[in-house]
């Protein structure tokens, strides 16, 4: 949930310069995410000022200087204004995987990933005070629209983490638990700093809390009941 719409850990995954191998982007590919940026920025500095209910996809449309139905072809709906945010990190978990070293276990490479997150404040573990970022979770969540349309963001975390571990029925059932036990760790973190500790102050709990969560996921709920 960064600010800007990428995922600081990978940047434009499809620019050139990256070195990551992946192909280069149109000019017309560019011109569309930056038409999506500044739309996205235009909705959540009005949707911070005034309220998410309080301000139409009209009024959005016109800060943004295009019309309501162009408005509607870059975003199906108004939420998505908002999490267009997390576009970037509904295959996060599935990359994380598929991207492991050969001798990892993609719950190792897991739980790694979340660590370093933390380590590094990553707004998408909860661990941020910085407060652009806190405004827009305070937005998020104590928005009930956008809280119920996350769900379908996270529904797609979790089916592109299923297809990274294999596609099967067990790989299903394990996607959900990481998916959840990731989404938990994350609210967790942002209740604590929303409450008024400092990200700093919260660090050493929440390492603790995510290594006891993924050992939790290694042996299962029976040890715990």
């Amino acid at each position: 949930m960064v600010m800007n719409g990428e995922n600081p850990a990978n940047g434009d995954r499809s620019d050139p310069a990256s070195g990551d191998g992946a192909a280069p982007v149109g000019l017309r590919e560019r011109k569309k995410r930056l038409t999506y940026q500044a739309v996205s920025d235009a909705a959540i500095t009005m949707f911070l000022e005034r309220g998410f209910d309080k301000v139409s996809v009209a009024e959005v449309a016109a800060a943004a200087d295009i019309s309501k139905p162009t408005l509607f072809r870059y975003f199906p709906a108004k939420e998505d204004l908002v999490l267009h945010r997390f576009a970037d990190h509904e295959d996060e978990a599935a990359r994380v995987v598929t991207g492991r070293a050969p001798d990892e276990t993609p719950l190792d490479a897991l739980r790694r990933h979340f660590l370093d997150g933390l380590d590094r404040r990553d707004p998408v573990t909860g661990l941020c005070d910085v407060p652009q970022v806190l405004a827009f979770l305070r937005l998020l969540y104590g928005t009930p629209a956008l809280v119920a349309r996350l769900h379908a963001y996270q529904g797609r975390s979790e089916a592109a983490l299923a297809r990274a571990l294999g596609g099967g029925v067990p790989d299903r059932l394990a996607a959900g638990q990481i998916i959840a036990v990731l989404r938990i760790l994350a609210l967790e973190n942002w209740r604590r700093i929303d409450a008024g500790e400092s990200a700093d102050r919260v660090y050493a709990g929440a390492v603790r809390e995510a290594e006891e969560a993924f050992v939790q996921l290694r042996t299962g709920l029976e040890p715990h009941a």
